[in-house]
């Protein structure tokens, strides 16, 4: 059965900069063998993802790679997509974006932004999942 998490923006560290939050899930799905697409909202989050996902754990290196920069997106664990790439969808996503996501997926990671009032969209994409069947979870970080 295919799945969505949401993932509740809480501890302060998160809260600060949304996106270690990205690349601690990230981090998950690279250590369980899962080939993850981040779905990036524009350029400009892939590339800050980029970025922060070389620096935020000093032991650890994420093989990642913003996609059409490079040879060798296949090969990656890791690929950062933004809306304008027509990138297949793999056995995880993590979605940034407004909608949701089309394709085949097993799972899709949905990141909460702490500001309530920003939570609207998200629950229409709980209501989207719900109604294609899948197990909905949530999870406060």
């Amino acid at each position: 059965m295919p799945r969505a998490d949401f993932y509740l923006i809480d501890k302060p560290r998160f809260r600060e900069q949304p996106l270690l939050l990205v690349c601690e899930l990230a981090k998950r799905g690279y250590a369980a063998n899962l080939s993850i697409l981040v779905l990036a909202r524009d350029a400009a989050q892939a590339e800050a993802i980029d970025d922060l996902m070389w620096s935020f754990d000093p032991d650890e290196y994420l093989p990642h790679q913003i996609a059409g920069m490079d040879e060798g997106d296949d090969d990656t664990p890791i690929l950062i997509a933004t809306p304008d790439m027509d990138i297949p969808a793999r056995p995880m996503l993590l979605n940034l974006r407004d909608a949701a996501p089309t394709g085949t997926f097993e799972r899709v990671l949905e990141v909460v932004p702490a500001d309530p009032s920003a939570r609207g969209p998200l629950r229409e994409r709980w209501k989207h999942y719900q109604s294609m069947g899948f197990e909905v979870n949530k999870h406060d970080m």
